[in-house]
């Protein structure tokens, strides 16, 4: 017998965030995939992250391998900290 929680009632804020453009495009489509709107799922990550928990079912995790491929997402979790954003107005 699956057991269900209560819902939590919260408050959203905005945020100003930047991600790199091919990651955006997988999280969007991956959302679609889930049915889920792009911040429920980026709220889900974290939550799953800061509890050290995997995100994603191995099914899941499948079809963003297939995600990552459409939108050729290159970037791995060790790429995270060494990303430097192209400076569009040096040129």
């Amino acid at each position: 017998m699956e057991r269900t929680h209560p819902a939590k009632t919260i408050e959203r804020v905005q945020i100003g965030a930047r991600m790199e453009k091919t990651l955006v495009k997988v999280l969007k489509a991956l959302a679609e995939y889930l049915d889920l709107s792009l911040g429920d799922l980026l709220e889900g990550m974290a939550l799953h992250a800061l509890e050290g928990k995997p995100a994603f079912s191995p099914k899941t995790l499948g079809h963003l391998k297939r995600l990552k491929a459409i939108y050729g997402l290159e970037l791995s979790a060790r790429d995270s900290h060494r990303l430097v954003e192209v400076d569009h107005e040096a040129k």
